[in-house]
């Protein structure tokens, strides 16, 4: 048995080392913010570093001139973050409640199929056939939605488990006597039982959309449908060609564009409403994941 002083040790030692590797962990995102305020000149002569010769505010400047398209990418990828997200926690939901039933017939069959999606998948090139040619979504908001994100298995079995492991049978037995219907069941019973595990897989949800620019790049090509992601690769591919020498037979190259730093300024808006919403769905994203992957 261990004794009290070794208990304490122990929690002295867990802190100690939780504390490292959290400061570890934020190191680089700190470099990446000094960065992006550190004058080019300095940061191309000297390198990355946190304390920086020379800072500038060039980087920032150069992006406010872009704010107009910035702000549009922004409603893009709030909107497809929200309503994404929103329609895959209903999905996800939806199909992993009559998998955590114990008494529906088919849900060994119906498990199998969403695990086999782990497994293998149709590939790039039907899925964009697929996509583009049967359903059209080609150049709308809705294949920044609907491909590759709006169910994944991993969520389906975490809030699988999650059923399993939380909610009773005889609550369900309970309500069917007084005469609920399996929806109202779902809505009434098990969706207010479900907010841990609900918070961690929007979480997951909304850090996917927020972050992806892979379906950008597959379906849009129309500027007015770019996400903030896709925007700022644009950005940078734009700042890129200018400071490059390829663009000086047209005149316009420009060695003082802050191309470096505005990499990392992009990065800090990139990153920055995620870093401002986690810490509010903390506790329920630790209590969501900790519960949902119990093996059920």
């Amino acid at each position: 048995m261990f004794r009290l002083t070794d208990e304490k040790m122990f929690r002295g030692f867990a802190t100690f080392l939780l504390t490292t590797l959290t400061v570890i962990t934020l190191l680089p995102i700190i470099l990446i913010v000094i960065a992006s305020f550190t004058d080019e000149t300095a940061l191309i002569s000297n390198g990355y570093a946190y304390f920086p010769k020379a800072w500038s505010l060039n980087a920032y400047y150069y992006l406010i001139n872009q704010g107009k398209l910035i702000f549009r990418a922004y409603g893009v990828t709030i909107l497809v973050t929200l309503v994404g997200t929103l329609a895959s926690v209903l999905f996800t939901t939806m199909l992993a409640y009559p998998m955590s039933r114990k008494n529906f017939k088919y849900r060994r069959i119906l498990s199998f199929f969403v695990f086999f999606t782990m497994l293998f998948n149709g590939g790039i090139v039907s899925s964009y056939m697929m996509w583009t040619n049967i359903f059209g979504i080609k150049n709308s908001i809705w294949a920044l939605i609907l491909p590759n994100y709006l169910v994944t298995a991993f969520n389906v079995f975490l809030v699988r488990n999650y059923y399993a492991n939380n909610v009773h049978e005889s609550i369900i037995e309970s309500a069917q006597i007084d005469g609920a219907t399996e929806l109202r069941i779902f809505w009434k019973i098990i969706m207010p039982l479900s907010v841990p595990v609900v918070a961690t897989i929007s979480l997951f949800t909304a850090l996917i959309y927020w972050n992806d620019w892979l379906n950008g790049l597959y379906y849009i090509t129309k500027s007015e449908y770019f996400g903030i992601q896709n925007l700022l690769i644009k950005i940078m591919n734009n700042v890129q060609f200018l400071k490059s020498g390829s663009s000086n037979f047209l005149g316009v190259g420009n060695m003082n564009l802050p191309g470096t730093s505005v990499r990392m300024a992009m990065a800090v808006i990139g990153i920055l409403p995620i870093i401002l919403i986690y810490p509010f769905l903390q506790k329920y994203f630790i209590k969501g994941v900790i519960v949902g992957a119990v093996k059920g």
